[in-house]
């Protein structure tokens, strides 16, 4: 325990009250630990918006405490942000061989491969950090090589599980590490953060193995060309469905930027084995028959521009799905992306395939565990203090009250928001002071130049379109040299609304016309009339709202 008024601080900065984006800083004195850096991709009123981090303002300004960052395992909402992070904060970086070689990829793209320093771990590997001891301990997850860390500080043991659950045949043979977290729970830990996303789900998460039954059960059956969508990283089911493929003598053609860098790298390192001859060029699909062929894509959240998506759409440049196609859709639709997973299978319906998909078959198992899983990490560990994270707020809840059914005390578990610290002094916890946290929007290159304003002005325009008022004015009097020219985008359309225009063009004459005279001739002024009442005419005749721009110039 500590002997001095420091004090830990766990900082949860994304992964809390929502599905993605993980970051978790432990704050002890000078010292500060990072555990994953991940982005979430942007929901339906983010127009425009690529992807999204967790805003590390606090971390910036107390870079020079930072020892370094822990990476769980190599999924998007835990690595996605790392390359934004260490641009800022340049730190060793610490994982497993496989999270560590889809990372290299991530920061050879952004050029900083050169400058950061990657070590590799595993559950053999003690790291000490500052005042920090990090233990690794393998999970079982739908990528391989995950880890949870053991993380010893002068206040006690901390567990943080990263995404998780236990199965107990796994694909790669590889288990959990009980014996590390019974151990840990013997010794004493003083908080558990555990994996909330099942938490509402009753029972066990199936092991990934019943899904291989199913593959092996499809490819049986089907007598023409086979084509499985599944998350790029989902290593385990696609080593899977090259099982199958070479049980039934099917060659494999991959399509997708993401699976195709993400197999080489997991080929490369040793994580999937792949007969000889396996694979092939997409180029040779159409010079094998049809009963011969797997075609592995990505796409199995019906993104718009994913090649599952254009091959439903007949845009692929080299796969065309043909009827009496078997396409299997190994997934489930992650929240919000339920519309655009619907209206892929109804065209691939369309186009004469046969679509398999979550709904109808047992194609995907989840990566977490469920509630019983969840009862027994918290078992092993035996925590005295709780903090559940990864997950919506409903999730963290439910996650508590499967704590408490285990032994811990309700007051000591801790639902917290985004920014929130929890700190622990001599043994006892409790909610600290907030730090700056939330979100940071990155469209295009541009990060965090995107704010409220902007995202307002886009779903504004998206609603009800623009109109631009040009006039030119003389410098001298005032009077109206050019215009007004009215210029509809999204709006209406010019060609059936002209009276419309008309009455709007004769509106902005006599508001220009009335202020000139009242001697208003600030520009400012100038353009707030024009808006004001351009604004209100328009909601009496349209009821609409579109976005006016004046553009007043002077001669």
């Amino acid at each position: 325990m500590s002997k001095n008024n420091n004090k830990l601080s766990i900082i949860p900065l994304g992964g809390v009250g929502e599905i993605g984006k993980n970051m978790t800083a432990y704050v002890y004195g000078d010292d500060i630990i990072v555990v994953d850096t991940g982005l979430k991709f942007p929901e339906e009123e983010m127009l425009g918006i690529d992807i999204v981090i967790p805003d590390i303002t606090y971390l910036i300004e107390n870079k020079k405490k930072i020892r370094g960052v822990f990476l769980t395992h190599g999924h998007e909402d835990h690595i996605g942000g790392l390359p934004y992070f260490l641009k800022h904060i340049n730190v060793p970086v610490y994982s497993t061989r496989l999270t560590l070689g889809l990372v290299e990829g991530k920061l050879r793209e952004h050029n900083l491969l050169d400058v950061t320093k990657l070590i590799t771990i595993t559950n053999k590997s003690i790291i000490k950090a500052g005042v920090f001891t990090i233990t690794p301990f393998y999970n079982n997850h739908s990528i391989p090589d995950t880890v949870g860390f053991a993380i010893d500080t002068p206040e006690g043991v901390v567990v943080h599980t990263g995404d998780f659950k236990f199965d107990f045949t796994p694909v790669d043979g590889r288990k959990a590490d009980f014996h590390t977290l019974a151990a840990l729970g013997e010794k004493g830990v003083l908080a558990l953060l555990s994996d909330s996303t099942n938490a509402e789900r009753p029972g066990y998460t199936m092991s990934e193995r019943v899904v291989g039954q199913t593959i092996d059960e499809t490819f049986r059956q089907a007598d023409r060309r086979i084509i499985l969508a599944t998350f790029a990283s989902n290593l385990h089911r696609i080593q899977q469905v090259f099982e199958s493929a070479e049980r039934f003598g099917r060659k494999v053609a991959i399509v997708g930027r993401s699976m195709v860098n993400n197999i080489n790298i997991a080929i490369e390192l040793g994580y999937l084995n792949v007969a000889k001859g396996t694979i092939i060029d997409p180029d040779d699909v159409n010079k094998l028959p049809a009963d011969k062929v797997v075609i592995l894509s990505t796409g199995s959240q019906g993104e718009s521009m994913s090649a599952l998506t254009r091959m439903a759409r007949a845009t692929h440049r080299k796969v065309e799905i043909m009827p009496g196609d078997t396409v299997i859709i190994a997934s489930s639709p992650i929240p919000g992306n339920e519309k655009h997973i619907s209206r892929t299978i109804d065209q691939l319906f369309r186009i004469g395939a046969k679509v398999i998909y979550q709904q109808v078959s047992g194609v995907h198992v989840s990566g977490h565990g469920s509630q019983e899983e969840l009862k027994l990490m918290l078992n092993l560990v035996q925590p005295k203090y709780f903090i559940p994270v990864h997950g919506e707020f409903r999730m963290l809840k439910r996650h508590v009250e499967l704590a408490t059914s285990t032994g811990v005390e309700r007051e000591n578990c801790f639902i917290v928001d985004i920014g929130d610290s929890i700190e622990f002094q001599n043994g006892r916890g409790r909610v600290g002071s907030k730090v700056q946290a939330g979100t940071v929007l990155i469209d295009g290159l541009g990060v965090g130049d995107v704010g409220n304003i902007v995202l307002r002005d886009r779903k504004l325009l998206s609603q009800d379109g623009i109109l631009v008022v040009v006039v030119t004015l003389s410098k001298q009097d005032g009077a109206i040299l050019s215009g007004p020219d009215i210029i509809s985008r999204g709006f209406v359309y010019v060609r059936e609304s002209e009276k419309l225009l008309e009455e709007a063009n004769r509106i902005v004459t006599q508001t220009l016309q009335r202020m000139v005279a009242e001697n208003v001739n600030e520009w400012s002024s100038l353009k707030t009339g024009v808006r004001d009442a351009l604004s209100r005419f328009l909601f009496e005749q349209t009821r609409r709202r579109p976005m006016i721009l004046p553009i007043i110039m002077e001669v």
